[in-house]
């Protein structure tokens, strides 16, 4: 696609006759340059987002992004305060893993998994200077072999985004299970969902919690599903739902 050929350095992004500006050649160097040059950037990610769903309406969950009130949310489901690694299915332009970058340690690894191929690219564009974060052009199923490829035994957080309720049964359950045995005991699985079917096949964790998030568009489900701590890791407890008053019922 022609548009991908914008994808720069968000330094040299302009967008519109209205932003340019003579620079005599020269990088701009300003604080309001700059501004404006990030701008021009996150106009163009929302493009390709809209591009890229109506060309895979089936495979990219929502019109638009993440909100900013979401991916904060979301990011408040884990503790940062050390060493984590973190695995994300369907990153798509990137929202919640700039987030996740910003926050995490400098000994933390972030392993993202993008099947579709221009976001794919844009990613690796967008974090090839942190070698803390690694991009998988393939399908999440993948997990397990590339962390052994890296020599890491387990995740701490594994997000998801991708619509599970269009998976067919037997690969939404195989990726449930391949989910369950990546995450260290006591780790968490947490997704944000238009809807919250996925509670019915994810026998496997032993605790889940989930609220209705309305500042969204779509409005989200966000769940937390948890493995077992370790000691109690060989026993097979129900599932408990925590049920949330009025507008956040799970």
């Amino acid at each position: 696609m022609s548009i991908l050929c914008l994808a720069a350095s968000p330094g040299r992004m302009r967008v519109g006759a209205r932003n340019r500006r003579p620079t005599g050649g020269k990088e701009p160097t300003s604080r309001l340059d700059n501004a404006r040059a990030a701008v021009d950037y996150s106009h163009f990610m929302s493009v390709l987002f809209f591009k890229r769903f109506l060309q895979r309406p089936f495979q990219i969950a929502s019109i638009v992004p993440s909100s900013k009130a979401l991916v904060e949310r979301v990011a408040r489901k884990m503790d940062f305060s050390q060493r984590r690694v973190i695995a994300e299915y369907g990153p798509g332009e990137g929202v919640h893993s700039r987030e996740i970058a910003r926050r995490m340690s400098p000994d933390s690894h972030l392993l993202l998994f993008e099947l579709d191929p221009a976001f794919s690219r844009d990613l690796e564009r967008q974090f090839a200077g942190d070698r803390r974060v690694h991009v998988v052009h393939g399908d999440a199923v993948r997990l397990p072999q590339e962390l052994t490829r890296r020599g890491i035994a387990h995740c701490d957080y594994i997000l998801s985004g991708i619509p599970f309720s269009i998976l067919k049964i037997d690969k939404k359950r195989a990726l449930l299970q391949k989910t369950h045995d990546a995450l260290a005991p006591g780790g968490s699985f947490i997704i944000y969902q238009i809807t919250n079917e996925l509670k019915q096949h994810a026998t496997l964790f032993a605790r889940a919690e989930s609220e209705y998030f309305l500042q969204n568009i779509p409005p989200m489900f966000i769940t937390v599903f948890q493995k077992a701590p370790a000691l109690n890791s060989g026993r097979r407890r129900e599932m408990e739902w925590t049920r949330f008053p009025a507008n956040r019922q799970a």
